[in-house]
């Protein structure tokens, strides 16, 4: 096991709003949702260590609330993230590798639900994880929600129960 510390966050898209003739994959973010993804960034500057990387759906929601986040990392937009199981999410994380070329030690996941909360709690390990947060999130995963957690593991080794959720945070 590595002694290099990771941070994984889930971010689940902002707020977005449902215009007439637009398909679900294109539906933009709403007033709220631009104000509450602004608020996720300010947060996550605030609170976490600088983001190396980002994966992202391909969805136009996902794509806006990454922008208005203001975070400046590289990223890989996958389409396999919008509509995705948890195990295709996990997938993708443990491909980190190979879409960057630097070390990622800050990861941010900007999806969808309800694989965020699932992921969340499918790697969070029981002994080593805040127990009110994981509440919430079987509770209630909102837009612009965010599960924080750490582990040790390599990327490309993380599995169920291999992390610890420290922290979950709904900017508003």
């Amino acid at each position: 096991m590595s002694t290099d510390v990771r941070t994984l966050v889930l971010l689940r898209h902002a707020k977005s709003g449902y215009p007439d003739g637009v398909g679900d994959h294109e539906r933009p973010l709403a007033q709220r949702g631009v104000r509450e993804a602004a608020l996720a960034g300010d947060w996550l500057r605030a609170h976490l260590p600088r983001v190396d990387a980002v994966l992202c759906s391909t969805a136009t929601r996902t794509r806006q609330t990454l922008e208005r986040t203001r975070i400046d990392a590289p990223v890989h937009y996958a389409d396999r993230l919008y509509d995705a199981t948890p195990g295709t999410v996990i997938d993708e994380i443990t491909k980190v590798g190979r879409y960057f070329d630097a070390d990622v030690s800050t990861l941010l996941v900007i999806g969808h639900e309800p694989a965020m909360s699932r992921v969340a709690l499918g790697l969070a390990a029981v002994e080593d994880s805040d127990r009110a947060a994981a509440d919430d999130i079987a509770a209630k995963f909102p837009t612009s929600a965010m599960a924080v957690l750490r582990t040790h593991q390599p990327w490309d080794q993380l599995a169920l129960g291999g992390a610890a959720l420290v922290t979950f945070h709904v900017p508003r």
